[in-house]
């Protein structure tokens, strides 16, 4: 998911303000950006305002509305600002794309300065508070403000700024070189034996006749887990891997290289300490020994399981075992070959029970089932003709509360994995209620269960958007502490392996065949396969990304080589993963570990449902307590206040022991 840094980051997202919402209606519409000339006045438009705001504050008496005044400067900034770094990833026309992106560049510089405004700074301060949640929004103020320079010598300050406008306009680059990759992979007919038919027969193909897919998820993923020929697996493998080129390998060791310039101006030795001391691990001390602790319980696992891929190979293959290698573009192929011996799982069997509108809308079901809530498709125009729109509504109530807007399908030149943008945030005092945009990418002719999954992991934050119930927008939904924001979606995951869960899909689509509980059942068992691999992959993530950013001179390639050399798989020579690796370029820089981390929390706050998944009462307290509460207080405390205890990893070790 993109994280949010409210507030003086400006990175929250948003449409058009109004104060109330208009139940049953899109309000506020996602503005139209029909052309660059569009986009262009908008920003001229937006930054003025936001200018005169500023100046407008600065003058402000401290009195008891001056906090009120002060995150009206974040409802400006989604309004105004978050459409335009948000269309950037989405809207169809290139010239669009950039327009928006170089507006954004624009903001990120305004916003730099702001962070370094001395004035609403003191004045946070001395802003009169009246309770806990009051002091909660200037302490989270305060932290950005002196994050951003403000208190650093003059000097100092002013690199500060010059680095953080470079590291937005560095990570623009790297996501740009993706979205605009337009990679294409050809391919024979032959080639892609046992590929299934749906995801190559409408490719278009180039002049040798040739099927040209590209790296997209629906064409990818069935590729690596179908494909018998090895070389076809190892060819798409590699465009994947290498998608981003030396290009961005270039950029991402600028972004490190900036980030430890940048912590050091504040006297940090590297930037992972920097970043984690108001997170829930607070230093990278503390990430390290987390994930050297998931290393035990992960390595012996992994080599155990890859013995089975090798076996499963030299079946397939008819070679000596000890002349057999898996290589890197073997692991999911086979990986799906023993789920299928052992548990006889095949996950492209599940695409038939899951089309990808009904698929939405039982995930949806699912919210309303347990949180109490309503949403309903409402006619609009957007960015793209097949984004939707949906009005949340207490369903007690009736109030519409919130707002989501869904954008299913892959295209070119659209953000290629899935994701949540916090376009608003709710904010109690204006009653101004939140709206979120869910884009994935999903294969038209259906899901399979891991892609359900992963649909109900990033409605999930989109849920902690919609049900924010928070006095301020600086605090709202995902505004969390950023090694737990994925808490509440990694919760959901496990969701989909609920057969009482699963019957949910014929209340949205009673001519959808239920999924066989035989097959359910098979799923859960495979799900216990596989761990080894998919927790070994996510702390080499983790451990890399924060190696790269303790090093003294980064670079990202050599690094990577040595490390993943190092895991049981090893590394292809050639191969440029971190190219690609746009967390760490981005948002998740020194902080990948909080992946892991989360999903301890996550499985923690799962036990409250271990009796019944769908237990409204467990869901609505949920919804108060954690949901509802955004940032105003630390997540540690909404976690505690959930569970009635503080928070442990004690159902995280007992899964991994399974």
């Amino acid at each position: 998911m993109k994280p949010v840094l409210a507030l003086l980051a400006a990175l929250a997202f948003g449409a058009v303000a109004q104060a109330q919402a208009q139940p049953r209606l899109p309000a506020p519409n996602f503005p139209s950006f029909g052309s660059p000339a569009d986009v262009q006045a908008a920003c001229d438009t937006g930054l003025k305002g936001a200018q005169q705001r500023v100046t407008q504050l600065e003058k402000r008496k401290l009195d008891a509305g001056w906090l009120a005044a002060f995150d009206d400067l974040t409802v400006y900034f989604e309004d105004h600002q978050g459409p335009v770094d948000f269309v950037l990833n989405v809207h169809p026309d290139k010239a669009v794309r950039d327009a928006a992106q170089a507006c954004s560049l624009r903001w990120a510089d305004f916003s730099s300065s702001l962070g370094q405004n001395e004035k609403l700074y003191r004045a946070l301060q001395k802003a009169p508070r009246k309770d806990a949640i009051d002091a909660e929004l200037v302490r989270l103020a305060s932290g950005q403000f002196e994050d951003s320079g403000v208190a650093l010598p003059k000097a100092k300050r002013e690199r500060a700024k010059q680095i953080l406008n470079r590291l937005t306009e560095l990570d623009q680059q790297f996501g740009k070189t993706l979205r605009d990759a337009g990679t294409r992979v050809p391919f024979t007919v032959a080639e892609l034996e046992g590929v299934p038919v749906s995801v190559w027969e409408k490719a278009p193909r180039n002049d040798q006749g040739r099927l040209m897919l590209g790296v997209d998820y629906p064409s990818y993923v069935p590729v690596m887990r179908s494909a018998v020929n090895g070389e076809t697996r190892r060819r798409m493998w590699l465009a994947k891997t290498n998608e981003g080129g030396q290009g961005n390998l270039d950029v991402l060791a600028q972004i490190v290289t900036l980030r430890g310039e940048y912590a050091k101006l504040f006297g940090f030795k590297d930037y992972v300490d920097f970043n984690l001391r108001r997170r829930m691990a607070k230093d990278g001390a503390t990430a390290t020994r987390f994930l050297d602790s998931v290393t035990g319980a992960v390595n012996a696992r992994e080599k155990t399981e890859l013995e089975e891929l090798r076996a499963a190979k030299a079946q397939h293959l008819g070679t000596p075992l000890e002349q057999t290698q898996v290589e890197r573009w073997d692991a999911t192929f086979y990986s799906e070959r023993v789920k299928l011996q052992k548990f006889s799982v095949d996950q492209n069997a599940f695409r038939p029970y899951f089309p990808p509108q009904a698929s939405l809308e039982f995930a949806l079901h699912v919210i309303e089932k347990l949180m109490g809530v309503k949403y309903e498709r409402v006619a609009n125009t957007l960015w793209h003709s097949e984004a939707q729109t949906y009005v949340v509504s207490d369903a007690a109530s009736g109030q519409a509360i919130g707002q989501l807007y869904v954008d299913l399908y892959p295209r070119d030149g659209k953000y290629n994995h899935a994701a949540v943008w916090p376009l608003r945030g709710s904010a109690t005092r204006i009653g101004r209620t939140p709206v979120a945009a869910l884009v994935v990418n999903f294969d038209r002719n259906g899901l399979t269960l891991d892609e359900v999954e992963t649909l109900l992991h990033e409605l999930g934050h989109a849920v902690h958007v919609n049900l924010s119930k928070t006095r301020y927008a600086a605090t709202a939904g995902t505004t969390v502490m950023h090694d737990f924001v994925e808490a509440p979606s990694q919760m959901l995951e496990d969701w989909v392996y609920d057969k009482n869960v699963l019957k949910l899909m014929q209340d949205v689509c009673p001519t959808c065949k239920p999924v066989p509980d035989a097959m359910v059942a098979q799923a859960v068992a495979a799900k216990q396969y596989g761990k080894g691999g998919q927790f070994g992959r996510q702390h080499l993530y983790a451990s890399y990304d924060l190696a790269l950013h303790q090093s003294a001179k980064p670079e990202p390639l050599p690094l990577w080589a040595q490390m993943e050399g190092a895991t049981p798989l090893g590394y292809v020579p050639g191969t440029m993963f971190p190219a690609g690796f746009a967390h760490i370029a981005g948002g998740y820089g020194a902080g990948y570990y909080g992946y892991l981390w989360s999903l301890v929390v996550a499985m923690d706050l799962r036990t409250a449902f271990a009796a019944d998944k769908l237990s409204p009462t467990v869901g609505q307290r949920y919804r108060e307590l954690v949901l509802g509460q955004g940032a105003q207080k630390p997540a540690p405390a909404l976690v505690k206040d959930f569970l009635g205890r503080e928070s442990n990893s004690q159902a995280f070790f007992e899964y991994l022991k399974k």
